[in-house]
């Protein structure tokens, strides 16, 4: 007789606003050195894509045939948000990464506008790495990073960041609280990007939420991988047993 054992749990990473996908390979190699939990990682389209096309897009790729836990990662957040809000089959607990439901900046709303000014494909490396690294900024990070954005022609990252500023906190916040998985959120101690006050929003929001406060830059996954992995391989671990898929 053979006994058929469950897959392990698969982990669907929704990546930073770069998209690529590219800079989970740290955060990867950490997580399959502590636990047997198996990633996919979704890219999105080089192409100026609002978040309802992007969530149209991301639910054409979930795995159809196990369960699984959704990781969004930064820009990712209201992807995340409106899954939880109503799941795919299969969806078991979402995890929150330095991100948001709503605009964590309202204060800079009113100059999306100004936003076709900005000259994206020109910033300095040095203003990048103060955002997103510092004060964990390494010559390797700094390099994947510069790689990564390369990739993303700067119309694309000028419309994601208009995305960002266009979330309406209202409606954000109702489709969010609507949801009813579980909820871990790990929050950078030294995130230049997203206000930390932001974590508690979403705990007041979802009920029940694990908050894991971690000494890394608005690139947690990059700068600590190691602790990442570990505070996901836990709240992973604490779920309950698998369900049957819808």
């Amino acid at each position: 007789m053979t006994i058929s054992h469950p897959a392990p749990t698969l982990l669907v990473l929704l990546p930073g606003m770069d998209g690529t996908a590219r800079l989970f390979h740290r955060f990867d190699a950490a997580l399959r050195a502590q636990t047997a939990i198996d990633t996919q990682a979704i890219a999105y389209p080089a192409a100026p894509l609002d978040y309802a096309a992007l969530e149209a897009f991301v639910r054409e790729r979930l795995p159809r045939d196990r369960p699984f836990v959704l990781l969004a990662e930064s820009f990712s957040g209201p992807l995340g948000a409106a899954l939880r809000a109503d799941p795919p089959p299969g969806m078991r607990a979402l995890i929150l990464c330095c991100s948001f439901v709503r605009n964590p900046r309202p204060m800079l709303a009113p100059l999306r506008h100004l936003l076709e000014l900005v000259p994206f494909g020109a910033l300095p490396g040095f203003a990048l790495r103060q955002a997103l690294l510092a004060p964990y900024a390494t010559p390797p990070l700094q390099a994947e990073l510069s790689a990564a954005l390369a990739q993303v022609p700067p119309s694309v990252l000028r419309q994601r960041l208009r995305a960002v500023l266009e979330i309406l906190e209202k409606d954000a916040l109702h489709s969010f609280a609507r949801g009813s998985l579980p909820v871990l959120y790990l929050r950078a101690r030294h995130d230049r990007l997203v206000p930390p006050a932001n974590a508690l929003q979403i705990l007041r929001q979802a009920a029940g939420t694990q908050l894991v406060d971690i000494d890394a830059p608005h690139m947690l996954l990059q700068a600590a991988p190691a602790a990442a992995a570990g505070a996901v391989a836990a709240f992973i671990a604490g779920l309950s047993a698998p369900q049957a898929l819808d």
